[in-house]
């Protein structure tokens, strides 16, 4: 006869409780039915847009426009005060001194004041961007007409302090150029080149620097110079100037025929 089978504590059956098999029983602190620790909400971060780098952004952009712009105006500006044509320059007047004018010893009467071209002094004066103190003498300052320089002459009188700085400032270091006073000047400034003039009432005139710039050494302009690549350079003349009402010396390099050896052609110093 079977024995009545008692039931397996291990298994669970209709409706038996655990309770009694060691299972904590949930108490005030720690809710019933739960396991392990409890995470904590997720925090929701809100992401910021970045208006510092947006400001920088827009302002470089603000900057490059406004130099872009600035940079196209002053092409245009300058493309506009460029002169092309000695014609363009108003007020200019022109001359006809051939080439081949006599080199002289003497003083010379000139047509015009300051004078433009015609005989002048075997040495001529330095107009390798050169600012002078004194009224140089106009022969040797003739000569380096020929040679292509410009040479700017003031009255004293009328010119001084920072205008005569502002009209170095075209000059100095600038070569085929020269300032210097010119004492009884019939007008405030006056600009000579072979050929050409150019008188104006103010030292910051703009056709100043017009004229400078395109009569420098400009052997394009016909008539403008005779002697196109011939030297501006005399350094004993810009150390020690001749003087305007001095007689000539011999001051530095000559165009004059040097004393040739026997048998040997002659030749001469540019």
């Amino acid at each position: 006869m079977a024995k009545d089978r008692k039931p397996d504590p291990g298994r669970t059956g209709g409706g038996s409780s655990r309770a009694g098999s060691g299972a904590r029983p949930a108490t005030a602190n720690r809710p019933a039915g739960g396991r392990g620790r409890t995470r904590p909400p997720t925090q929701v971060v809100t992401q910021q847009r970045p208006w510092g780098l947006i400001a920088a952004a827009v302002a470089v952009v603000v900057f490059a426009a406004a130099a872009l712009t600035y940079a196209v105006l002053q092409v245009r500006q300058a493309d506009e005060e460029r002169i092309d044509a000695i014609d363009e320059i108003a007020g200019i007047e022109s001359f006809d001194y051939a080439a081949g004018q006599d080199h002289v010893t003497t003083p010379v009467t000139y047509d015009q004041t300051p004078p433009v071209g015609g005989p002048h002094d075997y040495n001529w004066a330095d107009c390798t961007g050169t600012v002078y103190d004194v009224d140089i003498r106009h022969e040797n300052a003739v000569h380096s007409l020929e040679h292509g320089a410009v040479w700017i002459a003031y009255d004293p009188e009328r010119v001084s302090g920072d205008d005569v700085t502002r009209l170095a400032e075209l000059v100095d270091g600038v070569s085929g150029r020269m300032l210097s006073p010119y004492v009884g000047l019939d007008a405030a400034v006056s600009l000579q080149s072979w050929n050409h003039q150019l008188k104006v009432d103010s030292a910051d005139d703009p056709r100043i620097e017009q004229f400078a710039d395109f009569l420098t050494f400009n052997g394009e302009v016909e008539g403008h110079y005779p002697e196109i690549g011939a030297s501006c350079e005399n350094p004993a003349f810009a150390a020690d100037p001749l003087v305007a009402g001095e007689e000539s010396a011999p001051v530095g390099p000559t165009d004059a025929p040097t004393t040739p050896t026997m048998g040997a052609p002659e030749t001469s110093t540019e």
